[in-house]
């Protein structure tokens, strides 16, 4: 492959649709404030039309290392995707999204099957929190045979979503690409994505991290819950014994980036008003992994990670309404 790349993110391939919601609706729908519940193809129908009826719906390509992967390239990244959908106009509209951002996505649709294009249901509350409701679909079929060993070996990083975790399909997809990213020294990094991911695969997720990954992501809570422990600094103290590198997200606290012996607390960036923090961890995530990748100190890519979330929280959706790189540049990181 000619083209070298910054980051290759491997995720679900999912159309978001957003709306805003009542605390009494996400109750009504027995679904749990602010995480994520996998849901059927029918249930997927009957919510959805029930968020169709708002005036305020949004409907736009998302999927966690997708948003990720359209935040590198807002920063001026090169950035590839790895992911499945399916020919149908979803699955346009999603290829089509990351392409528009400069993303080169060459993953083959998925043919001769009745599943659908990925789509999560997220209902947003007055208060900013998003509850996600996921049909994975198409997504949840992306495999070993999608992972192309010359995009991973022109990747600097390559930078896998925890949500996989869940199918046998797609840890065999992360193990291939990391044997192929560390058999030619590149760098691996996995986003823990959700505390129910980490309760469901706590020990074999930490297999996995201790053998294949150099980086990693976690907000506050998925760090607890990973080391079962209520202790924040004592489970930032284990994370070192498993991974070189991470970045832990503290919500209104800023984040941590640790590194050996070395600690940079990062605060937040201030926003007029949070409106919906679907894609704020995503989007710190692509901050700092553009910093890693033009070689930026620790400090600083935090603090374009934070600056990312800190724009993405202050609109409807999870992928970036301005140029990263020009935000950036007003803010004199890069």
């Amino acid at each position: 492959m000619s083209q070298e790349f910054d980051v290759t993110a491997v995720g679900h391939a999912i159309v978001d649709v957003l709306a805003p919601a009542t605390e009494a609706f996400i109750a009504d729908e027995g679904l749990p404030k602010g995480g994520m519940t996998l849901i059927d193809q029918h249930r997927a129908i009957n919510l959805y039309d029930k968020m169709v009826s708002r005036d305020e719906l949004t409907q736009e390509s998302g999927g966690s290392a997708g948003n990720t992967i359209a935040g590198v390239a807002s920063f001026g990244g090169k950035a590839a995707y790895i992911g499945k959908v399916a020919h149908d106009e979803l699955g346009e509209v999603f290829s089509r999204d990351l392409r528009k951002m400069g993303v080169s996505f060459e993953t083959p649709f998925l043919h001769d099957d009745p599943t659908h294009t990925a789509r999560c249901l997220i209902n947003i509350t007055e208060d900013g929190q998003r509850t996600m409701a996921t049909f994975l679909g198409a997504a949840a079929l992306v495999g070993p045979a999608d992972v192309d060993p010359e995009l991973i070996k022109a990747s600097q990083i390559t930078y896998l979503e925890g949500y996989l975790f869940d199918t046998p399909s797609g840890r065999a997809a992360f193990a291939k690409a990391c044997e192929i990213a560390r058999s030619v020294g590149r760098k691996t990094a996995i986003t823990l994505s959700d505390s129910f991911v980490v309760d469901r695969w706590r020990t074999d997720l930490m297999a996995f991290i201790e053998q294949h990954i150099d980086l990693v992501f976690a907000n506050e809570s998925e760090l607890l819950s990973f080391f079962q422990t209520d202790d924040f600094y004592k489970a930032v103290r284990y994370l070192k014994t498993k991974t070189d590198l991470a970045f832990i997200t503290r919500s209104e606290k800023g984040s941590v980036a640790v590194k050996a012996d070395i600690s940079h607390d990062i605060p937040v960036y201030p926003v007029q008003a949070v409106v919906d923090t679907t894609g704020a961890g995503d989007q710190y995530a692509a901050g700092v992994l553009y910093g890693l990748t033009q070689g930026l100190h620790l400090e600083t890519c935090g603090r374009l990670g934070a600056l990312a979330a800190a724009e993405v929280i202050s609109h409807y959706g999870p992928r970036p309404q301005v140029s990263y790189a020009q935000l950036a540049r007003d803010n004199g990181l890069i």
